[in-house]
């Protein structure tokens, strides 16, 4: 591969990110969630199903433990996460979303069928399916880890 074929690589997975990102969360909001943004969606894909503590959510995010306890802070004010004992740590808190987190996050499995769509009438069910098991033998247990 050449060194302009690699830039247009990572452009074009970048470019398709962040449309996606972009795409879901605009749709979470036009379904009623109003005040989420991105890291919220990040945050929730780690939460559910078990819920995590916030050194769990500052590993998968990429970003201080401070930062991660703000993020939940902010959330819980929100109403989408409640912080609980740990049931097997005295000393930790396990977050864990609330109904009105699990029906965001179920707004966002609906926005990113939508965001997906146009890729499926463009490439077909068949290669998208191919797409998808490419990317995850790239990047199996890729973090998602927002810079926004």
């Amino acid at each position: 591969m050449e060194n302009s074929e690699a830039i247009a690589l990572t452009a074009a997975l970048l470019a398709a990110a962040g449309d996606l990102t972009k795409r879901i969360n605009d749709g979470v909001v036009a379904r009623g969630f109003e005040g989420v943004r991105p890291a919220h969606g990040f945050a929730f894909a780690r939460l559910a199903p078990d819920g995590a503590t916030a050194t769990d959510l500052a590993a998968h995010l990429g970003i201080t433990k401070q930062a991660a306890s703000q993020l939940v802070d902010e959330l819980v004010r929100k109403g989408y996460v409640e912080r609980r004992p740990h049931p097997g740590d005295a000393r930790a808190r396990l977050v864990v979303l609330t109904e009105s987190g699990w029906a965001c996050t179920r707004a966002a499995e609906e926005a990113a069928l939508e965001a997906v769509r146009p890729w499926v009438e463009l490439l077909g069910e068949s290669e998208v399916r191919v797409l998808c098991d490419r990317l995850a033998r790239i990047a199996p247990y890729g973090p998602l880890r927002p810079t926004w």
